[in-house]
Parts: C-alpha cells; structure tokens; sequence
C-alpha cells in the first residue's frame, strides 16, 4: 500500500493546508509529522517566546489530528538526514510539505526533493502560507518592488486569493512511526519559569486563532483603521503569532474579512487588509535578500558609525527602565505577554537606534527571543524600516518622539499604567521627571540632545 508523509513546518493546522488535503484525497496511509530542525545551514533557532508558543500550538495540532485518527510524528534534527530516515522507516513512496520562503529553508527543501527524485519518491510542495508567491509580483521591469504601495497595488491587480480549503473530514493513518516526547524538547522554561505573563494573554492553536479572527470580525473591526494606533485600546486582531506559526491562514483571513465588508467597515477592512500586504512585503524582501536579519538593505548603512551595544543604556531599554514611559511600557508589554503593539514597537525601536545610537541588529535579536510573533521576514524587515537603512524606509531623520507619541495615542496614560505602575502618583505621567514620581528612573538621555546626535551621525553618514 502507498504511503504519504506530511512534512509540516509554519502550518501548524488541518484547515486551507493544501499539503495535508493533498494527502487525504490520496486514499494512502498518511503520516503527519513535524521536525524541528535546528542543525541545518542556515536555520534560525527559534526565540524563547516562540519556543513556549510552539510546544502549545505542537500540543493543539497533535490533539486535533488524533481525532481524525492520526498520530503526530515528532522529530528533531537536520532535515537531510531525518526526513529521509522517516521515508525509508514508513516505506512512503510521495511526500509533501507547504512552502517555505527564507534561503536557508529553501536550500533544505531542495536538496529533499533531489533525494526524493534519486530514490523514486514523489515530492510536492503548496502555495500556503502567502496570497502572493514572492516571485509572481514584480514591477513592470521584472524587478522586485521597493516600495510598499506599488507593490500591493500590483498584488491586488492579480487575480483575487483563491479560496480556503475545508479541513479534511477523515484521514487514513497508517501505524504511526516512533515519535519524540514533546515534553523532552524542553521548549518551555523551567528555571526560572518566566512565563506565566504568556499563558495569561494567550491560548495557542487552530481553534483559538479563528475565534480571535471571529472576535474581531464581530466586534473590533469597526473603527480599526483609527483604533489600531491606541495602544490602551484592543484595536487590533492580534492574529500575528497565530499566522507566524500557521495555525490560520492569510488565504482564510482574507476571504473571512472580505465576507464582513460593509459600507459601515469597508475602509476599516481595506486597511486591515493592507496589513496583510505589508506582510506579504516583508516577505518579498527576504525573499530576494535573505540576509535581512543581518545586512542593510541599503549599503549605505555599513559606513553608519553606531554607538556601543552595551552598557547601562542598553540593559535600561531591554528591562523598560529608560526613564521614557511608552517605551518602558512597550519593553515591559513585550517582557509580560510576549507580543507589543506596534505603534510602541515602532517608538521603541526608534529610541534605540535614534537616541541611543544602538545598531538596529541588536534589538531585531532582543524582539526575536521576546516576541511570540517573531517572524523571520517581518522582524527584520521592520527593524530595517525603523532604521531608514530597509525597503520603503521610515527617513533616518524621522525620530519618534516618545513623549510627543504617548500624549497622542495614550492622553489618559493608560497603557503607560498598565505596564509602569509606578507612575500611578506622578504629578505629569507623560514627563515624569518633571514632577514628583517615586520609584521610576531619570531619563537615560536627553531626547533633544540624542535626536541631535543622530541627526548628525546620519549627516556625517550623508557626506561619506
């Protein structure tokens, strides 16, 4: 009898998973299986927040598939050897996976599918994870696009995204394969266990990512475009751990939202949407610059004479203790629950590379282990956005002020409350220096003096 592997990977789900539907209109024995592989070239080991996310989302899927009946095949190592090991073990004869878009992980599957094609196995991969291959969408030139709006302009002139596919009512697993005990890849901390903010705020897996969507469609998605700038407000949908890891689908998103568009939210839904198309962005860009996360988009950067990425401005900014109070809610926001409204994260990226002069790596690295929705083309990408040195850039001489950004977006303090309690009986809770405040530190700098000094790094930069 035939059999399938499905190799899962950031589709962590059984709905519009065209590798996994593949598979169940087979008829064949199938087996489910998810490696996590942090030995191959290249590959990126996940952060702390997304490691604690995984083990939960890998616990939800295994659930969901033995209801169908099938097992969920875990294994760890480099894909070169493991995945070839399960196909030889099972005695399958096709394997299937969805898309990976990053260099690293495309090298990998390649070089699979040529051991699958010299040993008789067929292998075949599913457009899953974006509306729009980063390879379709290229300017008139043939080129990939810079700038964000001509990009999704281009994108939303193709054909609409096809529809999201049924979950698969049943499967035919065959006799499941030796697995890994999840509780044996330690994926959550112990000691210490500083993960309680986490299982507050979140609740990973298929079934919670659509009831967010659903929540938001019913009651949040009216007044989006204007709501999702108050930090204090849940504005937004907060999808993006759940697609980080494919527990839902943009395919799904986007056909759900659509369905909701009225005259009452029809702009409300048109912006949502454009941030799906920042995301397919980012992912063009890494995929045609797959050193993202550590190269300067624009080359001119490499010349940028950064301060110090240590010392006690550093340690202050990754702790919240700057003495600024929307940047130390943001750091303490993202600390807590692992997840930071990005407003904030664009003050807070902007503090530490603007006024404090820190290389914009450092705090990709810092958000890649904090963050549950740390995404390897949108983290980079947006740090290189804050930094003026990526794609459709904020200016380098654009500062965000986080006193001026704090009294717009958060007037009543809050947000700013919710994460520095201790500014409950500052006398001027945007300013607190500037008034009595106990037990919250002096500013680190001098916001007018700082911006100056970066202001005058980027001339010097300028003048090379």
């Amino acid at each position: 009898m035939a059999g399938t592997v499905v190799w899962l990977r950031d589709d962590l789900r059984l709905s519009d998973n065209p590798a996994l539907s593949e598979a169940a209109r087979s008829g064949d024995d199938v087996v489910v299986c998810y490696l996590l592989d942090e030995e191959s070239p290249g590959i990126r080991p996940l952060g702390g927040a997304s490691r604690w996310w995984l083990h939960h989302s890998l616990a939800s899927l295994g659930r969901d598939l033995a209801e169908l009946g099938v097992h969920l095949t875990l294994r760890r190592g480099a894909a070169a050897s493991v995945i070839p090991a399960l196909l030889e073990e099972t005695r399958a004869d096709t394997l299937l996976w969805n898309r990976r878009y990053g260099l690293a992980e495309r090298n990998v599957d390649a070089g699979i599918k040529v051991w699958c094609g010299e040993h008789g196995i067929r292998a075949n991969s599913f457009q899953a994870n974006l509306l729009f291959e980063p390879w379709a969408v290229t300017s008139g030139s043939g080129e990939p696009y810079r700038v964000f709006t001509p990009f999704w302009r281009a994108c939303m002139d193709r054909q609409s995204p096809r529809a999201p596919l049924e979950a698969p009512s049943s499967l035919r697993g065959g006799p499941p394969p030796v697995s890994d005990e999840l509780e044996y890849w330690a994926l959550l901390p112990t000691t210490p266990d500083w993960a309680q903010g986490l299982r507050n705020t979140w609740t990973p897996g298929e079934g919670s990512a659509h009831q967010r969507l659903d929540d938001f469609l019913d009651s949040r998605v009216e007044g989006y475009r204007t709501n999702r700038d108050l930090p204090a407000t849940e504005g937004t949908s907060r999808l993006s751990p759940h697609l980080r890891f494919g527990e839902i689908s943009p395919f799904q998103i986007w056909h759900a939202a659509r369905e909701r568009r009225d005259a009452a939210v029809s702009e409300d839904i048109r912006v949502f949407g454009s941030e799906l198309g920042w995301r397919e962005f980012c992912w063009q860009l890494l995929y045609f610059n797959p050193e993202l996360a550590t190269k300067n988009y624009r080359p001119e950067f490499d010349a940028f004479a950064w301060e110090s990425s240590t010392g006690a401005e550093l340690h202050a900014w990754q702790k919240g203790r700057t003495g600024y109070p929307l940047v130390d809610a943001g750091m303490r926001q993202m600390e807590e629950t692992g997840w930071m409204h990005n407003r904030v994260r664009m003050v807070t990226g902007s503090f530490l590379i603007k006024n404090l002069l820190v290389d914009w790596r450092v705090g990709e690295r810092w958000f890649w282990d904090r963050l549950v929705d740390a995404d390897t083309a949108s983290n980079a990408a947006n740090w290189q956005w804050v930094a003026g040195s990526g794609a459709d850039a904020s200016p380098y001489f654009r500062v965000f002020n986080p006193v001026t950004q704090s009294r717009k977006f958060d007037p009543e303090g809050k947000y700013l409350l919710r994460y520095v309690p201790e500014l409950a009986d500052a006398e001027n809770i945007h300013e607190p220096w500037k008034g009595r405040s106990e037990g919250y530190p002096a500013p680190v700098v001098d916001l007018k003096e700082s911006r100056e000094r970066a202001l005058a790094a980027f001339q010097a930069l300028r003048g090379t």
